[in-house]
């Protein structure tokens, strides 16, 4: 890596070139980053960002290890099992590479404030569903601050690498909130999970997901009714197994398994360790090109296809359009007149119900009922008094949010 580092490159920034060499490999051990998700592919993301040289990783996942995670996700051992994957990862990795510090969290992502997602210039997520994504995504962009003149701050600008496996298929995509596509301007372009009309189910079953599906959807709710499915319990779902393959036979339906029944039941695309190898390498190399500004960063999401009917193995890069009515990056700016010597609470009347305002990266105020009696003491502050403690800058908008849209608040004064 510090061969690379010391390159001069006609492609890297112009700041790289200036300073390559020690200059940079200095800087590079003084940045951290933080992996969102210590799964199949997090597992490989954290190998590959610890032998890259960075030196310190911040790491979240709640998940525990389960037996049939071992064949992928090579961080874990038999003695792990039950354990959290975030810090037995962490320990792993620093016990193979001690100049790399890892902090293992093992809490939801929304329970971390904003500020501690901007402690990161990079965040990298190898999450496994699309609200999390969302969530994450939402964090890039109101993290993100604006001067008098409603330019972007380069420098509150945080970037989110997403990557993203399915079997022999991945992705990766860097976002620059404000620059590219966020994750919200895309969102139209998710497939639709898989369902099947309950009339084909139970009339005229053509494949062996129909008749999977009956065994699931219809004969375990009917003949075991006091009974929660379980579908991590095997006599569970060898039960299911077996009463599909009864129906398949009924109807001279070749194709029930018992692989393909766990594939049915629990949505499951199986996991490929090379796959999610190749994915993690592309989001470190996309990482360590931010980081350093050596190269050109990924414009801005890139396919790879390891099964394609069509096309084969292949790979495919697309710029993807911010969307004009993107709820997230597509920003209202609302102006308000106050006077100075005005309470804050007063911002209430004027912004929608439910609403959170937020300055340097924290909740000031919420118009949130559950929620309101926690932020009593500042409602009754002056503009004048937050500017004083320096809870608001003059200059600097303010961001109201709530699940639905962000909104700049300038504020004027008399």
């Amino acid at each position: 890596m510090n061969s690379i580092l010391n390159t001069f490159s006609p492609l890297s920034k112009d700041l790289y070139n200036e300073y390559r060499g020690q200059v940079m490999i200095e800087a590079l051990a003084t940045q951290k980053v933080l992996v969102i998700g210590a799964g199949g592919l997090g597992c490989e993301i954290l190998k590959t960002l610890a032998l890259s040289g960075i030196k310190e990783i911040h790491v979240i996942d709640l998940d525990t290890i389960d037996l049939t995670n071992l064949n992928r996700q090579f961080l874990f051992r038999m003695k792990d099992v039950g354990k959290y994957k975030a810090e037995v990862a962490a320990e792993f990795i620093m016990k193979r590479i001690p100049t790399c510090k890892v902090i293992p969290y093992t809490k939801k992502i929304q329970e971390f404030p904003i500020s501690f997602y901007s402690e990161f210039p990079v965040i990298i997520a190898g999450l496994d569903n699309v609200e999390a994504r969302r969530w994450i995504n939402r964090v890039v962009i109101q993290m993100v601050q604006r001067d008098e003149n409603d330019k972007v701050i380069d420098d509150t600008r945080h970037y989110l690498i997403d990557g993203g496996t399915e079997g022999l298929n991945g992705q990766a995509r860097v976002i620059s909130p404000f620059e590219t596509a966020c994750y919200e301007c895309t969102l139209s372009q998710l497939p639709k999970q898989l369902q099947y009309q309950m009339c084909t189910i139970a009339s005229t079953p053509r494949l062996p997901e129909h008749c999977i599906a009956y065994a699931y959807e219809v004969l375990w709710s009917k003949e075991q009714p006091n009974v929660k499915l379980d579908k991590d319990n095997f006599d569970h779902m060898n039960w299911i197994y077996q009463k599909a393959l009864e129906r398949s036979k009924q109807f001279n339906i070749e194709g029930v398994t018992y692989k393909l029944t766990l594939g049915v039941v629990k949505n499951i695309i199986p996991a490929v360790a090379s796959t999610n190898a190749l994915i993690a390498s592309i989001c470190t190399v996309e990482c360590f090109k931010i980081l350093t500004g050596n190269g050109s960063q990924l414009n801005n999401y890139i396919q790879w296809y390891g099964q394609n009917h069509q096309t084969g193995v292949g790979i495919n890069v697309i710029q993807q359009e911010r969307l004009e009515e993107c709820t997230e990056c597509s920003i209202q700016t609302l102006e308000i007149l106050v006077k100075r010597t005005d309470k804050i609470s007063v911002l209430l009347t004027q912004l929608p119900p439910d609403i959170e305002l937020c300055s340097k990266g924290q909740t000031l105020i919420t118009n949130n009922i559950r929620r309101k009696q926690g932020f009593d003491h500042i409602l009754e502050k002056t503009f004048q008094e937050l500017i004083d403690e320096q809870l608001i800058d003059v200059q600097t908008a303010l961001k109201a949010f709530d699940k639905n849209k962000t909104i700049n608040v300038r504020i004027n004064y008399e």
